[in-house]
């Protein structure tokens, strides 16, 4: 899907939407590993060889809780790449709000193609994307890298033409001017709709949801040269809305249960930098910055291998990227609210101790037995796996939070979900790497961290923003909510 595009940035964007968005670091005060002869170590990363482990001698750690007779068994799995278009950066706009270079660590990113360091609910709503389905939520994660002058390195490892600094400043400059822009500012929808929609008013739902998503995304486009925003884009906007709504109400309703009226959501507002627009969402904590890390100088970009800090070598793309979203073994599910972020692990576990950290390292085919503080080393034929579990139970309003994480929590270990919590759908990501067994032996790949954490595996982390329409949303959650298994 091509980014649309506005007034004067129209070539810019078109360009960041339809090519490979990257980012050539700009690394001024870049680790320089001098090598010597061809020793495979020589430029290994720092990562100590005490944190590898054989998995075959872990012993299994991993319980399912047993799904209870409400249960939301379903799954809806999207396909966004495995960042074959190069969009690397060392930004958090999550949890380091415009402070570029802030994370001192590069993350590969899928999906959202112009998530950088500035990214806001408006240019991320944007963006162009990697997901065959349309979907332009951000996904991303920390890369991991092994020693350039391994001769495994290159197989699945970046090339000279990865990453892209114009690109990269042209989609910050874009989204810094697009933080100080008003924007249209409407309810949420599919995270009011009832779990149990009839599947007779399921096509209707999902036809109306896409009417209010075409209708939003038109007054976006009238916004940027009304001249009376009452009347060009609000007004008309939320009359177009109610229509779509009154259809939800009827399609929904069933006889002998208290049913809402979502003519109620209808109305719109305008949002500017220093309001809270009709939402009231939480979403002004989207400006808060909770790794108190300043941002970098760089005065050039670094080299194909996008080196940055302590974090060298050559990157290794994942081999198998899956996005999955899943249910609950007691309930069934919500939808999220769209612009949703949500953070999963530490990045920094040493200074804020382990309470977020997870367990995320295993081997393909060991999945009952997961690892946090150890990186893997997986027998012949198995494959090293980073599972990221997201957090599922969402405080019902907030899209976002101070510390970016008490306003959607861990389940329970049984899957429950806190008193004042609702489940909604839990993402995973299982990233799996092409790492020869011989580099796992001599403690030659890591994770790509920040300075204090020296390439520790239990900094690993994830991050996710939903960009979703509500149409998707909404067939996600009904996928998930009839226990099927749907792909797109």
């Amino acid at each position: 899907m091509a980014r649309t595009t506005g007034r004067h940035r129209i070539s810019r964007r078109t360009k960041i939407a339809t090519g490979a968005l990257g980012l050539a670091i700009a690394v001024g005060g870049l680790v320089v590993v001098t090598t010597t002869g061809n020793d495979p170590d020589a430029s290994a990363a720092l990562a100590d060889k005490s944190l590898f482990v054989d998995i075959t001698k872990v012993k299994q750690n991993v319980n399912i809780p047993q799904n209870q007779r409400n249960a939301s068994r379903g799954t809806f799995t999207v396909n966004c790449g495995r960042n074959e278009n190069g969009h690397f950066n060392a930004d958090n706009f999550i949890a380091q709000p415009g402070v570029k270079m802030g994370a001192e660590h590069l993350h590969d990113y899928v999906g959202n193609l112009t998530a950088n360091a500035d990214s806001n609910n408006k240019s991320l709503a944007k963006s162009g994307t990697t997901c065959k389905n349309g979907d332009k939520s951000a996904y991303f994660w920390p890369v991991i890298r092994i020693p350039s002058n391994d001769k495994a390195a290159q197989k699945n490892g970046t090339k000279d033409s990865d990453g892209n600094w114009q690109r990269y400043q042209e989609a910050q400059q874009d989204a810094a001017v697009e933080k100080r822009e008003p924007r249209v500012d409407c309810k949420d929808v599919a995270s009011e709709l009832p779990e149990d929609v009839p599947a007779s008013a399921a096509p209707v739902v999902e036809q109306e949801l896409k009417k209010l998503d075409e209708q939003r995304e038109a007054a976006e486009k009238k916004l940027e040269t009304a001249k009376n925003v009452d009347q060009e884009v609000t007004g008309p906007l939320t009359e177009q809305r109610k229509q779509a709504l009154d259809k939800i109400t009827q399609a929904v309703q069933q006889p002998g249960k208290q049913n809402k009226d979502f003519g109620q959501l209808a109305q719109c507002g305008i949002k500017q930098p220093n309001n809270d627009g009709v939402t009231d969402n939480g979403d002004q904590n989207n400006e808060v910055n909770t790794e108190g890390t300043k941002e970098h100088k760089h005065s050039k970009p670094g080299d194909k291998n996008l080196e940055i800090g302590i974090n060298n070598g050559t990157i290794q793309r994942p081999v198998k990227a899956e996005l999955t979203f899943r249910g609950n073994p007691n309930s069934k599910v919500k939808a999220m609210p769209k612009f949703l972020r949500v953070l999963t692990g530490d990045a920094k576990v040493s200074t804020n101790g382990p309470k977020n950290a997870r367990k995320v390292w295993t081997c393909s085919g060991f999945e009952n037995k997961v690892l946090m503080d150890k990186y893997p080393i997986c027998p012949e034929g198995s494959q090293v796996m980073r599972i990221h579990d997201f957090p599922s139970c969402w405080d019902g309003k907030n899209v976002d939070s101070a510390n970016h994480r008490d306003h959607i929590i861990h389940r329970e270990a049984n899957g429950t979900c806190k008193r004042g919590f609702t489940p909604v759908p839990e993402l995973r990501i299982s990233l799996t790497y092409d790492i020869p067994r011989d580099v796992q032996l001599r403690g030659g790949y890591s994770l790509d961290s920040f300075a204090q954490e020296k390439n520790n595996p239990a900094s690993d982390h994830n991050d996710f923003a939903n960009v979703m329409s509500e149409c998707i949303m909404f067939r996600l959650v009904n996928c998930i909510n009839n226990n099927k298994t749907c792909r797109e």
